[in-house]
């Protein structure tokens, strides 16, 4: 008797230039089964080719599910391209996946191994349908890394017109093509500025959530709105646990057998500008704020080191995002100081 399956999950571990596929199905008895990979470009061509030879593979009448990691930026061409064609598409935060992996008896972590995770995730869960972002948060984020280039490359050009200016024969040409870019970038650091805001204030949700994002203590529009973009709107975010870890401020500690080797310290395996866009807020609420001022100096009064501190006040100021654009309730600066009081 042919066995009926009721489940085809493709997975594809995505990177910049390839696609590392693996097609897995389950049957009524609910044992998964990995059965085909192949490796494509990461092009529009590759896109087809992948597409042509799932169909080859699969089982005709048996829904297939495209499952992949939210890698930066690589997995939206392929994900725009399965959903033009009508696919059932799932996209998923790496931890959550690299949590999934730690339960496999896997040795070697690979594109190949890593694809066969991906698909035996899809097998096992029930995942959403991936649903297109706004088409302002992703210029927002478009935007918002934009900006964070450029005051990269400014920080370095003025730099260089510090080390110059310090020597015992400056160049003056030099000198006055530097303060040339630090002037163009700064005009170009005012156009983005610009863009931003009045993208912000004519979309209703996104005025709406960076209004209430901005009543917490140090954080601004510029590091609201980079929050959203960053996020999606929270899109594929369901806990405050997930949201750490996508940023790569969840705490990792490195162990041996029953020991733990080394000290504790954040992943720093999520997204970067996530981590970069609450840096300076984080500055900024330990000196004016109740709240996170006492969580900064607990912190330091148990172990001393400030880094610390500041990444556990990082965390906890996005953290306090999440959830207050989850409730819409705006932040409660008198909040701290009626606990105490009651205590």
């Amino acid at each position: 008797m042919e066995k009926k399956w009721v489940k085809q999950v493709v997975g594809i571990d995505v990177a910049q230039n390839e696609l590392v596929v693996c097609i897995g199905r389950m049957g009524e008895d609910l044992t998964p089964e990995l059965y085909g990979s192949k490796t494509f470009k990461n092009t529009s061509k590759g896109f087809v080719s992948l597409l042509s030879w799932v169909g080859k593979m699969t089982v005709a009448g048996v829904s297939v599910r495209y499952v992949m990691e939210a890698t930066g930026v690589y997995h939206e061409s392929f994900a725009y391209f399965l959903a033009d064609k009508g696919c059932s598409v799932s996209i998923v935060l790496p931890n959550r996946i690299s949590n999934y992996f730690r339960t496999l008896e896997v040795k070697t972590v690979t594109d190949k191994t890593s694809s066969e995770a991906i698909t035996l995730f899809g097998l096992e869960r029930k995942l959403e349908d991936w649903q297109r972002p706004k088409p302002v948060y992703k210029r927002l984020r478009q935007l918002t890394r934009e900006r964070e280039q450029l005051i990269a490359e400014r920080t370095m050009v003025k730099n260089q017109l510090h080390a110059e200016k310090a020597e015992a024969e400056p160049g003056s040409d030099s000198i006055k093509r530097m303060e040339k870019r630090i002037q163009l970038f700064n005009q170009q650091e005012k156009e983005i500025k610009s863009e931003i805001a009045a993208m912000s204030a004519k979309d209703p949700e996104v005025k709406a959530a960076v209004k209430l994002i901005t009543s917490i203590p140090g954080i601004g529009v510029l590091t609201a709105v980079a929050i959203l973009a960053e996020t999606n709107g929270f899109d594929l975010i369901r806990n405050k646990r997930q949201l750490t870890s996508y940023a790569g401020l969840d705490v990792r500690e490195k162990q041996s057998g029953t020991s733990v080797k080394g000290k504790p310290s954040i992943s720093k395996r999520g997204n970067k500008y996530l981590r970069k866009a609450l840096h300076m807020p984080s500055l900024s609420t330990i000196q004016h704020d109740e709240r996170f001022k006492a969580i900064y100096a607990r912190i330091i009064a148990r172990n001393g080191i400030k880094m610390k501190a500041l990444v556990a006040v990082q965390r906890r100021l996005l953290e306090m995002t999440y959830t207050i654009f989850k409730t819409g309730t705006p932040y409660d600066k008198n909040y701290f100081a009626s606990v105490v009081q009651k205590n």
